[in-house]
């Protein structure tokens, strides 16, 4: 197939009625059509960074965003469009129109299905509302980048993130805000509290000690790291969790296998948790709903405007 291949990313944006949940819905003058807030990547950003940048630029509210949902892929002529989509929640903002959106509107699922312009967003409306709401969701973060282990001279407990980890944990910080933590915990490892310090201080919380998500105390007793999880996703909100990568990709699949989760991996390749990643995981109770990998959280936030 010949053409360009065009990358665009948006939003799910709903909220919580007596009746249910509404979503909302934009109307772009330039098209007269009805659709979901979204548009095209800037030059080096990231899908999640710009589902969150078009989401405010059109709706004028600020999303808080949760569990990812199916990319929509389809042919304009020559060109091939991607488009990924997040579910999101309004935190806050006003509705202004403007040329490109001219008018917005909350409705029901029921009612966006005969309003919304395109099926393709009539069907991922109708796959959003079959979803069971989420009750809590858990970022388990792996630490930012560390000085190297062989020239530190002191306890390796104490060993602190280098320039290169300083960096990533500035991007974390801002990255992080967009699923609206609730919560921050980290590993009582230096390196894990510093990742997740800046983010902590912004939102007014303290970072709280988490002994079992260290790698020492999580090869002697794995159930209490996962116990660990569970007490957060029960506490219900938006909870960091800073911790080790050789302690992530295990809770991650243990959870997953538990409650028939996929993953979205080829099979028997490894679960993924580099420096600076972030397993996003949102929960129905007690119950692993969805498991949403995001490798590159400092960058997107690093490269929005």
């Amino acid at each position: 197939m010949t053409g360009e291949r065009i990358l665009a990313a948006g939003g799910v944006l709903w909220r919580p009625v007596a009746t249910g949940i509404e979503v909302c819905l934009v109307h772009r003058p330039r098209y007269d059509d009805w659709s979901l807030p979204k548009g095209k990547l800037h030059d080096g950003e990231l899908p999640l960074a710009a589902a969150v940048r078009e989401v405010t630029e059109e709706t004028g509210v600020r999303p808080v965003v949760g569990r990812r949902l199916p990319t929509q892929r389809y042919e304009l002529g020559p060109d091939r469009k991607y488009v990924d989509y997040w579910a999101m929640t309004p935190a806050d903002g006003t509705f202004v129109a403007t040329d490109e959106v001219d008018s917005l509107r909350w409705v029901t699922p029921a009612v966006a299905g005969t309003t919304l312009t395109y099926d393709r967003d009539r069907q991922l409306v109708a796959r959003f509302a079959a979803m069971p709401v989420p009750t809590a969701m858990v970022l388990l973060v792996r630490h930012a980048k560390a000085g190297s282990r062989s020239r530190w001279k002191g306890e390796d407990a104490q060993r602190p993130l280098d320039a290169g980890g300083r960096t990533q944990a500035e991007g974390l910080r801002r990255a992080l805000r967009w699923f609206g933590p609730t919560a921050v915990r980290s590993a009582d490892l230096v390196r894990c509290e510093q990742t997740v310090a800046g983010l902590a201080e912004d939102l007014g919380l303290p970072v709280g000690a988490e002994p079992a998500l260290t790698e020492q105390a999580y090869g002697k007793e794995p159930a209490a790291a996962l116990d660990r999880v569970q007490a957060a996703a029960a506490a219900g909100g938006i909870t960091v969790l800073c911790s080790q990568g050789g302690v992530i990709p295990d809770l991650v699949g243990t959870l997953a296998a538990r409650d028939g989760v996929a993953l979205g991996r080829r099979s028997g390749s490894k679960i993924p948790a580099r420096k600076a990643s972030t397993w996003a995981l949102s929960f129905v109770d007690t119950r692993l709903a969805t498991a949403d990998y995001h490798p590159d959280l400092a960058l997107a936030a690093k490269l929005t405007p």
